[in-house]
């Protein structure tokens, strides 16, 4: 109900953000952090719908495997590998990015090239991973005005494995991850910027600014 709601409300004006809606995450919050910015927003539900928008959000909660089933349900896959405008994913919208998951053993967009691991549990951390951490942020337009001693809300027991090539935020739980990663237009974010605060709406609006 809540989904149809944000469709009305969101069918006129400029529409600058699309999120890709495939019954995978949890677009209520998401879209309620976005109208605190005022940062225009539409629904994607067919390959036609990404002609709408300048920026593009893969929101995602839950499991990886059966996300990346719902997505390739949908047909948008290869549209979305295609894309050369910005793209962000969250939580699992960021892992389907990779090019394969522990989580179901599955294969993903393949579009950044790493893969999502299992936390160890052997290493004495509770899983999953949630709550408030601190995150080591490199240089990056995502970043923009964030201090680099906010805290970021995480929820999730796969991590994306530690790749300087596309890292841009890292964290150290156990073993050191990225949080958030980069190639070329594509980015993900592993914590969720819609329930992280001042400074979760401040990379959702840096994010809404990319330029392609």
């Amino acid at each position: 109900m809540e989904e149809n709601k944000t469709k009305e409300k969101s069918s006129s004006g400029d529409l600058g953000v699309g999120i890709v809606n495939y019954g995978a995450g949890n677009i209520f919050s998401l879209t309620a952090a976005l109208e605190r910015q005022n940062i225009t927003y539409g629904m994607i539900d067919t390959v036609a719908d990404f002609e709408k928008f300048s920026h593009i959000i893969i929101p995602g909660v839950g499991h990886a495997g059966a996300a990346m089933e719902k997505l390739q349900q949908t047909g948008l896959v290869d549209a979305i590998r295609a894309l050369k405008k910005p793209v962000l994913g969250i939580c699992v919208g960021m892992q389907l990015l990779t090019d394969h998951s522990e989580e179901g053993d599955a294969n993903l967009l393949a579009i950044i090239p790493l893969k999502t691991k299992l936390f160890d549990k052997n290493l004495g951390m509770k899983i999953p991973h949630m709550g408030w951490n601190n995150v080591d942020l490199k240089n990056n337009l995502l970043f923009e005005n964030v201090d680099s001693e906010t805290q970021f809300y995480f929820v999730h027991s796969y991590f994306i494995e530690y790749n300087p090539t596309f890292d841009i935020a890292a964290v150290t739980y156990g073993n050191k991850f990225s949080a958030a990663i980069q190639k070329d237009n594509f980015y993900g974010v592993q914590f969720h910027p819609e329930k992280s605060g001042e400074a979760g709406e401040r990379l959702l609006k840096n994010f809404s600014k990319l330029s392609s």
